[in-house]
């Protein structure tokens, strides 16, 4: 604080004008002038539940480039509506649409898929719409593995009431799993990138964290099985999935094959729509930090 006198002749308490610091929240950059659509393409069949979820991932992409053109299509819709009117529009469409609104050259849309890891199955008919619609789009790759799905995973996580919030806080909680089973989908493939986002919530919990695969029979059981032979007896089921690639009740199947409970998905928090922006900006050639977030 400075001081001024008043009229009185004694010093008066003046605020300090506020100055940018490390502590602040740096103003959001803006996206450039002509870049093309971020198009998000979600998996599975459109409902209420996956449009929530993704217009969520979206807005927090735009809340993180300001400028955006962010579009949003369903895998499983079905094409021939009209993506500005139709609720629930197919991948299709919208990217037959980002063609035809499209002025100038370059790529019409960056197509980023809302997809944790890589599923080879998904990743195909992503690459096959974007050719049927004869759209100029560019596919990024999906978005882990990441340090901050791993914060993510944390975080759900503690939600649930099997990891503590914060490692510091060394209190005992009854609930809290010594062992975690990662579960993904997309083979062993999914399962081999999983481990690599499994090493970092490893290192942020302090217990074992093995990936397994919902989409192999056995793989859950199995690697269940694996961590408890290695001496943990508290086992909890982290979902390595956003959400929209696979039914809930297979999730809740997982959980019961592996005879322990489960957390949610990763949905849409937060930092899962910062890494689709990451996957936008780095397709874009955009200066990025070390963590891949666009920076001035």
């Amino acid at each position: 604080m400075s001081s001024a006198a008043d009229a009185s002749g004694l010093p008066v308490r003046m605020p300090r004008p506020r100055q940018p610091g490390r502590h602040r929240r740096p103003e959001p950059l803006s996206a450039p002038q002509g870049a093309p659509a971020l198009v998000l393409a979600v998996p599975g069949a459109p409902t209420s539940a996956t449009r929530g979820l993704a217009e969520e991932v979206v807005s927090i992409a735009r809340s993180e480039l300001t400028g955006l053109d962010a579009r949003i299509g369903f895998l499983d819709a079905e094409p021939g509506g009209d993506p500005v009117f139709d609720e629930y529009p197919s991948l299709h469409d919208v990217l037959a649409r980002a063609a035809a609104d499209r002025e100038g050259d370059g790529p019409a849309a960056v197509v980023v898929p809302l997809l944790a890891g890589p599923e080879a199955s998904i990743m195909r008919r992503v690459r096959q719409t974007i050719m049927d619609s004869r759209s100029a789009a560019e596919l990024t790759d999906v978005l882990g593995p990441h340090p901050l799905l791993a914060e993510a995973l944390h975080v759900r996580l503690s939600e649930a009431g099997l990891a503590r919030a914060d490692r510091a806080r060394l209190f005992t909680v009854n609930t809290t799993a010594d062992g975690i089973v990662l579960a993904t989908v997309g083979g062993e493939e999914a399962v081999q990138a999983a481990g690599v986002t499994g090493l970092l919530l490893a290192a942020r919990l302090a217990v074992p964290v093995m990936a397994a695969a919902l989409d192999i029979d056995g793989s859950i059981a199995g690697t269940a099985e694996q961590l408890r032979a290695s001496g943990s007896q508290q086992l909890a089921v982290a979902p390595y999935l956003i959400g929209p690639e696979i039914a809930p009740e297979l999730l809740v199947a997982a959980a019961e094959e592996a005879g322990c409970p489960g957390a949610e998905p990763l949905g849409s928090y937060l930092t899962v729509g910062k890494l689709v922006i990451s996957r936008y900006s780095a397709a874009l050639g955009l200066p990025q930090d070390r963590q891949g977030m666009p920076v001035r």
